[in-house]
């Protein structure tokens, strides 16, 4: 009987959780980015540093890229939390950001995008 409860208790939850965070409407909320950013396999900086590695990265580090002193010093290593934080209202994360950039304000356009980023390691390949 303890196993019927978890089973079910299981499959009433895992709707909810698959609907928390939706890659694929994580990458059509990425096209706002991709005017910016790259991502995926041959990412490169563009007008904004590319994204892949996201996850567990120091702000300001990519190679290549010329940040702004407050973004380098923010001290900030990008996780969920963070990211959601930032994208929500860059400038008021970190003040004198270059990234121009107004922020998303839905909550689960949010949730969506950082579940696109995340799952892209640092060579832009996707995490198994």
């Amino acid at each position: 009987m303890k196993i019927f409860i978890v089973v079910t208790t299981v499959l009433v939850a895992a709707p909810g959780v698959a609907r928390a965070q939706d890659v694929a409407a994580g990458e059509n909320s990425f096209k706002k980015c991709a005017i910016c950013h790259s991502i995926g396999e041959g990412a490169a900086n563009k007008i904004g540093p590319e994204l892949n590695g996201l996850d567990g990265r120091k702000a300001g580090s990519v190679a290549g890229f010329d940040y702004s002193d407050a973004n380098k010093a923010s001290g900030i290593t990008w996780n969920e939390a963070s990211f959601k934080e930032y994208i929500k209202d860059p400038k008021a994360k970190i003040p004198e950001t270059k990234m121009i950039f107004a922020g998303i304000k839905n909550d689960k356009e949010v949730d969506d995008l950082w579940a696109y980023l995340k799952q892209f390691d640092t060579q832009g390949h996707v995490k198994k």
